[in-house]
């Protein structure tokens, strides 16, 4: 059965749990870092970054309202990337969890081919492999009856994970209840992905790409006139 991730933001106090956990589970080295003004770092998300606790601060009159986003790849039910893919098995959906999965094939994609593709602007390439790379919902342990390590490690309960089924309930259910504070309570793109995000407020305010599209939903005909649109330009100038 598809499993899906439910992310909270109003319980997330940013503590970076996910982030950090995330790293260590795929043994990944530390990114150099600098104060930018901002407690987020690193500034994006990188080959050895596939979850990153984003950090949006506004003044609401004499108030500093902070917004947290823990990003990462949303495992499309049909997935952008899966579609500008030009390599036979580079990217694939596993049919039992519904997790995308990037695999050694990746290498040979173009970044910029499969990264324009995906609203969320999630793709990343090694550039010592080449490989694309981005979360895999922790595959690894799904398929060992395991939590994903983001979820295993938040401490606030921001973070679910279960049966898309239940997650959606469980989603619906913690959004009538947020509503009753804040009003503009929203949940990101449910329909059209696994890893389901509930924002207290306009999701712009969260992240440029919290969510897809201008009305909230990119579709499958935008996303594929979005991918093939070069490729028309392209063969215009040759015919010319």
């Amino acid at each position: 059965m598809p499993k899906a991730i439910f992310i909270d933001t109003t319980r997330c106090t940013a503590c970076r749990g996910c982030q950090v956990a995330c790293k260590e589970w795929k043994n990944f080295p530390a990114v150099p870092t600098k104060q930018r003004g901002t407690h987020q770092n690193p500034p994006d998300l990188t080959h050895y970054n596939f979850k990153l606790v984003r950090f949006s601060e506004h003044l609401e009159g004499d108030v500093v309202q902070w917004y947290f986003f823990p990003d990462q790849c949303r495992h499309c039910l049909e997935p952008p990337c899966k579609e500008a893919s030009t390599v036979d098995g580079a990217i694939i959906r596993d049919d039992a969890t519904g997790a995308v999965i990037y695999t050694e094939k990746s290498s040979k994609e173009d970044l910029e081919t499969v990264r324009s593709a995906c609203p969320y602007n999630i793709p990343r390439q090694d550039p010592v492999t080449k490989r694309l790379v981005k979360c895999d919902m922790c595959i690894d342990r799904v398929r060992a009856n395991l939590l994903p390590m983001c979820v295993k490690s938040c401490a606030m309960g921001a973070m679910n994970f279960g049966n898309r089924e239940d997650m959606l309930k469980l989603a619906g259910e913690r959004l009538e209840a947020v509503k009753k504070e804040f009003p503009k309570a929203s949940l990101l793109n449910q329909d059209d992905v696994s890893v389901i995000y509930l924002v207290a407020d306009l999701p712009a305010k969260y992240h440029e790409f919290a969510v897809a599209g201008v009305s909230g939903s990119m579709t499958r005909k935008q996303m594929l006139a979005r991918i093939f649109a070069p490729v028309r330009k392209i063969g215009q100038q040759v015919r010319g």
